[in-house]
Formats: structure tokens, sequence, C-alpha cells
């Protein structure tokens, strides 16, 4: 770019000695020229940068969770089970949980925003905006921390919150995962459920998009 202006200038001091109209309006146009080189050299930047952007691409494994998907366990023995609520234990550590597709059976699980908590909570501490999409005391959230993108993996038993093993930040599954602690921003968004042949079912996206707040 610098060898293109030093040769316009140098075409511009070639014709210094010309009648003076007619310089002034070759310097001008000259000068435009160099203008509209850079504007050029900045959008192809642009175009190319744009282009090196990756696209996402869904498959049946990282598809977004969506209404009537099942969840089943992320991990442990019984891995990609679909988990029964009766096995559930009041105010007792976090389940891990994924979404499948009850339709094709695949684990959405290649998506680390489509990660669950389910846990159990006396059905008399939930606010009545969390009870709205709980069943009997289960409720479902994000299990993405707001903060860095952290799993919240961990259970505090004395406090009954939801804890990001991280920076320690706490969030409250009895109060539409509201943070009682630490650093993140917002809190980790619900999960409507509903229960269906022993099934716990997300009976919508999150009441809120999961993932790192932005």
């Amino acid at each position: 770019m610098a060898d293109y202006e030093a040769q316009i200038e140098h075409n511009i001091l070639e014709h210094e000695e010309e009648e003076p109209s007619a310089n002034t309006t070759r310097r001008a146009v000259l000068q435009a020229a160099i203008g509209v080189g850079v504007a050029g050299t900045v959008l192809s930047t642009l175009y190319v940068g744009a282009g090196l952007v990756p696209k996402k691409v869904f498959t049946p494994e990282n598809e977004p969770l969506a209404a009537g998907d099942i969840l089943v366990y992320a991990q442990g023995p019984n891995q990609n089970k679909p988990i029964n609520p009766a096995d559930l234990k009041v105010d007792v550590l976090q389940i891990i949980a994924y979404p499948m597709n009850p339709k094709t059976n695949v684990v959405k699980g290649s998506d680390p925003n489509n990660t669950v908590l389910i846990v159990k909570i006396q059905p008399s501490r939930l606010t009545p905006a969390t009870a709205k999409g709980a069943v009997d005391g289960i409720v479902a959230y994000s299990g993405v921390c707001k903060h860095l993108g952290c799993i919240v993996s961990n259970w505090d038993p004395n406090l009954e919150q939801f804890v990001c093993p991280c920076h320690q930040g706490h969030y409250d599954p009895a109060n539409s995962g509201k943070v009682m602690s630490g650093p993140p921003p917002k809190p980790i968004p619900q999960l409507p459920i509903k229960i269906e042949n022993n099934q716990i079912i997300a009976m919508a996206f999150f009441l809120a998009p999961p993932g790192v707040n932005a």
C-alpha cells in the first residue's frame, strides 16, 4: 500500500510545472484514487475476515434442546438412560443431564449449552415463579455458569444451593436460579419440565438463553 501511495505522489510531482488549474484537478483526482484504494483494501480485509468465521454445523448430537426432549443421565452407570423421577431424593446433589430426542433417541450431548441440572427441592421452598416450571419439587436449570461457562456441578448441602466449582458462584434452585454469591452476573435460566411415563420431559426451551453472559 505504501508503494502505491508513493507512486501516486511521484506522478503528482512530475506534473507540478503544468498549468495551475490542470495541476490542481489532477492532484484532486489522484488523491481521490488513494482514498478509493484504501477503502478497497479495508473492504477486502473485512470480506476475507468474514469468510474465516466458522459457521456452526448442526448435527443430531448438538442440536439445541427442544420441547418434548427426554432428560437423561449425562454420566455415571446410567449414562444416556432416562431419569426416573422416583429416584430423586430431596435436597441432594444435582443430577447432570442431557436432552434426548424422543423420536431418534439421539442424546444431544455435544453442545455444552444443552447441559441441564436436575434437583428435587421441598415444594414449600419453591417461589411461585419457580414452581410454575417444576413438578413435585423437581426443578431443572441450565448447567452452564453465567460467569465463565463452567458446569455447575457442586452442591452446598447446608445452603441447599448449586455451586460452580470454578469460582464458587452460588445459585438458588428454589428461587429461579438466582445468584446468591460469587461472580456470576445473572441467574442460570430455568427449564420448564413435566413428567410423563416416569420420565422428565422438557416442556419448552430455557426461560432465558443458556451459556456465558455476553
